[in-house]
């Protein structure tokens, strides 16, 4: 573990390519968080109503339902309470796509391959600065 953590993040991982979201699962399990892996965009708000994750790493383009659409349903249902929301997209790479991920409410687009240090990087300092602690699917 790089930092010591205050607490350990309930993490949310949603990516159709399972290499990718497993490889991602290890490396937050390996910083010492709690994580939930699901493969499909139309299962995303489902798992994340249940989990209450405080973080959310999303891949842009899944069956189901896009990252955009997870990423501003959460927003509109959720507003100040939305879980941090990394968005990592291996097929909208253009600068221009950018922007979108900022209106559609992710706190940071990453590209594939993502830098593991970077992803790292995120989650450390949102643990560190005082994240709130893993909540009960009923709070």
């Amino acid at each position: 573990m790089s930092a010591k953590l205050r607490w350990p993040l309930r993490i949310l991982i949603a990516d159709d390519d399972r290499d990718t979201a497993n490889t991602l699962a290890a490396l937050m399990r390996d910083e010492g968080h709690d994580v939930k892996v699901v493969l499909r965009g139309d299962e995303v708000l489902e798992v994340e109503r249940l989990l209450r994750p405080d973080v959310l790493i999303v891949d842009i383009n899944m069956p189901g339902m896009s990252g955009y659409a997870i990423a501003r349903e959460l927003r509109e249902q959720r507003g100040v309470a939305t879980p941090l929301l990394i968005a990592i997209s291996g097929v909208w790479t253009r600068t221009s796509e950018r922007p979108l991920g900022d209106v559609v409410g992710f706190d940071h687009y990453l590209l594939k391959p993502c830098d593991p240090g970077e992803i790292t990087a995120i989650t450390s300092s949102y643990a560190q600065r005082g994240a709130p602690p893993p909540r009960t699917p009923e709070s």
